[in-house]
Formats: C-alpha cells, structure tokens, sequence
C-alpha cells in the first residue's frame, strides 16, 4: 500500500487527520471496503471517532488524493476499483480521453511550450505584464520588516496590503475596512475557504455553467450537490436562477460579473440588481469571483458595490494582472464572517505567504500601477477587436460581444464537437479549451470553446483552423463528433 503520508496537500499538521486516513487506508487494504462500496458519511465517522469533522474532511482528501476512493456527486464517497484503474490508465489512447478531465486541463494551463499557440491559455501574454516585473521590487520588499519574515504573519494578512484594498475596493464602489479582508494563496484558496465553511456534503451550490472549472473540482471534492445556472450575454438566466432558489435552497450561488471565465460577458446592470433581490429573498450568500477586476473600468456593475458585502462575499487576485507566481487572493465580507473565514484559513493552511503580500503592496503603492492598469486596458481593448474580427472572418458565432475581455466564447462553423477539434490541432500545437470542460454536465457534448484574446490573433490559428472548417477543401481535417 502507498504511504498514505505522500499527498499533494501536506499534513505534518494534521496527524489525527493521517491517522484516520491511514487506518480507512488499511481497511481497504484488508477488504473490509471493497471496489465500488459507500463509505460511512463524513458526519457518521466524526461521530464514531469523536473526531471534528474538519479532521474527517483532511483524512478523506487524503485518500482522495491517494487514488482509493473517490467522490461522487451528492451521494458520498466510494472504494475505487484501483484494478480497473491502473488498466485504464495503461491503454489509455492519448490526451484526448483526458480532454474532460479537470486536473488535465489545469495540467495543460501550468505547462509552458514557447512554440504552441495556447488559444485556450487562462492568462494574458506574458509580454503584457512585463512592466511588472518582480525583480524591481524585491529590494524594497526586504528592506521593510525583514525580521517578521522569517515567521508565520497575521491571519488576516499583511496589514499594509489589506489598507491598500480597502482603497482599491473604494475605487470600484465598495466601502469596506481592513477588518472584512482575509488574504489567501490566490483567488482559488479563497473560494476553497468559502466552501469549507459554507458546504457541508449535500449540500446545494448554484453555479454559473458554463462557468469556472476549477471550481466545480472544489465543489465535486467537498461532496456539494453542484446546480448549473445558465450564463446569458448579459449574466445568469433569472428564471432558472429562482427556479433552483426555491426547489433546491442552495447554501451559495457563486458567480463571475464581469469578464466571465470562459464566455466573456458582462451582467446588465438591471440583472444584477434582480440577481441580489432574489437571492436576498431566499437568504442565499452570493460569491463574486472577480479576477479580471483590474482589466475592466472602475465603474463596472459589480454585485458586492450593489449591497455593500451584505449579502454577498467579494473574491479578488493579482494572478492575471501582476503575475501567476505571486500567489496573492483576498475575501471582502461582514466583518464577522471575514473573523471566521480567518480561523479556518489557520486551521487548514496556518497562514498566507506575507512575502507575497508585501510585494503586492509595494507594487499597488508605486506610481508604475496606475500606468501598468492604463496600458493593460488600452491592450486588452485592441486585443479584444482583432479577436473579434478574426472570429468575424471565420464565420463563427461569438457568445458575447464586448468591448474588451481576456475571453471570448465562440462556436466554429460545422463543429458540433470542440474536444475532438482540440484533439485535431494538437498535432499543429494549437491548444484549444473545448467547452465541455466548462459545463456542469461534463457528459454534455458543447460547439464552444474559451479563446484568449491574446492568442486568437496568432496567424497559425487561422490557418490551422480553416484547414478544418467544412467547405475548407480539407475535408473538416478529420474532426469528427463523438455525439
């Protein structure tokens, strides 16, 4: 049996958590589970063991991880078959069978090929940040408070940086103090700590679909019954939206306002106000990822300027507009809430990266900023036109038209299958994000795919793509429909 001790997550501090783990490991092992049993719920082994059941949690991530049990969706957690597992794996045919598997995905976004055209790429040009850099800035970090850094920072964060934000948030409507921030590892550590406190098993989430994939894993990890509410041009189809609010009495809808990941769009300010009166109505947390906040104007529609964080949770990052490594996110909440999310966040990760933190800070206070966001805005505006046009001269329906976005949603003409188009220019290292990926039903055969803006405009992709266009005199370059 694998020492159960190798997980990705760490767990020197959490020993009853490897314990527990370790022991479920063995029983396993023994036959006492066998492929495809249930386990007993996270709530009946808390109360067997006497354990918290955040301890329960850690130890189930840990055989997750570990490859002998799995998730599923609103039912629990089962005994992998670890026999038919390792077959698979051995004839597995290449990536393409891999194309709906989440962790593949993220795989591919982490990889760098210089050569390849990463149409589907989650990130602008590296060449759009450069005036960025860290290594301007490093000096200065060190130079202020170097004794603390050799020690755990405050649980909310580097104070600093947290008085930074509540000038930032100012900037785009919402008032909030430094007592409502929490700073994380990143925007995705952020969603991870809502869901831990917000999302028992079961539990109901709403979620934009198509919609951010990294956090339908999150969700499929904690055993939430994860709910699909469609993305229009112009944000969340609202009868859908109270439909699941009054059927299902979700505990969290979590949702993109501006430049949504992956379509593009925008929500109307007339949605916007009637996704937070419904919500509000059947006592519904909102989550507003925002990730893209330094691309868009000030003046944007946002859900948390709306209702002032009162009935909703405002997730922010320095990922895309300063750098992927620095790995900077933050939460705006009641204050009450933000005091808790800050306990968990010590109990789960013991602190974020205060390094990181002052870094971030002493970019957002020099005056290279301001100009930084000035350039960024101008380039994603030109980016987002040449995008358009291109998709324009392949005939393509485009989901969502704005005026500047990192992406864009189209669909190609006579495709009706974008992973067997992604799998098609592989070969030519066009790298493609199909829309299934996307959707909360991952069964469900989509014509969409993500496009970055920064690499649409890349000649090879035209090229490569008309090759494949029906009509082309290529033949449709083998793309097939797995329908």
């Amino acid at each position: 049996m694998e020492d159960i001790r190798k997980t990705p997550r760490g767990t020197r501090g959490a020993p009853i958590a490897e314990g527990l783990a370790r022991l479920i490991g063995q029983q396993i092992a023994d036959g006492v589970y066998r492929a495809g049993d249930k386990l007993p719920s996270l709530r009946e082994v808390a109360q067997l063991h006497r354990y918290a059941k955040n301890t329960v949690v850690v130890a189930f991530e840990m055989l997750v991880a570990q490859g002998l049990v799995e998730p599923r969706r609103g039912s629990g957690f089962y005994v992998v078959d670890r026999h038919y597992a390792r077959k698979a794996a051995d004839e597995e045919p290449g990536q393409l069978s891999r194309a709906m598997d989440i962790v593949w995905l993220m795989r591919e976004q982490l990889k760098t090929q210089p050569d390849a055209v990463a149409v589907g790429d989650g990130f602008p040009p590296v060449e759009w940040l450069a005036d960025m850099r860290m290594d301007r800035y490093h000096q200065k970090v060190v130079r202020t408070g170097l004794g603390s850094l050799f020690r755990y920072g405050s649980r909310f964060g580097y104070a600093p940086l947290r008085e930074s934000l509540v000038r930032k948030l100012g900037d785009i409507g919402v008032n909030a103090s430094a007592s409502q921030l929490v700073l994380t590892h990143g925007a995705n550590e952020a969603m991870d700590v809502v869901i831990r406190y917000f999302v028992p098993p079961g539990a109901a989430v709403l979620v934009d679909d198509p919609g951010y994939y990294p956090l339908f894993g999150k969700l499929k990890l904690a055993g939430a019954r994860m709910l699909g509410i469609p993305r229009l041009p112009d944000g969340p189809d609202l009868a859908v939206l109270e439909h699941a609010l009054i059927r299902d009495k979700p505990r969290l809808f979590f949702t993109q306002s501006l430049a949504h990941n992956p379509t593009g769009s925008d929500i109307s300010a007339a949605k916007a106000y009637r996704v937070l009166q419904l919500c509000q109505a059947h006592g519904v947390m909102v989550v507003e990822n925002d990730p893209l906040a330094d691309f868009k104007p000030t003046s944007a529609v946002r859900l948390a300027a709306l209702d002032q964080l009162a009935g909703t949770i405002y997730i922010g990052s320095f990922s895309k507009s300063f750098s992927a490594a620095l790995r900077v996110g933050f939460i705006a909440c009641d204050t009450a809430l933000a005091s808790d999310l800050a306990d968990l966040k010590s109990l789960v990760h013991v602190s974020s990266s205060e390094y990181c933190e002052r870094m971030v800070d002493v970019m957002l206070r020099e005056g290279h900023y301001e100009r930084h966001l000035f350039r960024l805005r101008r380039r994603l505006e030109a980016a987002t036109a040449q995008a358009l046009q291109v998709l324009d001269d392949l005939g393509a329906e485009v989901f969502a038209r704005p005026a500047s976005s990192l992406y864009l949603w189209p669909a190609f003409p006579g495709i009706e299958d974008t992973v067997a188009l992604a799998h098609a220019l592989m070969p030519e290292k066009i790298l493609l994000a199909p829309g299934r990926v996307f959707s909360v039903d991952v069964d469900k055969v989509s014509r969409w795919s993500r496009c970055n803006v920064g690499a649409l405009v890349d000649e090879r992709f035209g090229r490569a793509l008309r090759a494949r266009l029906p009509g082309s005199g290529g033949g449709g370059g083998g793309v097939r429909s797995s329908a």
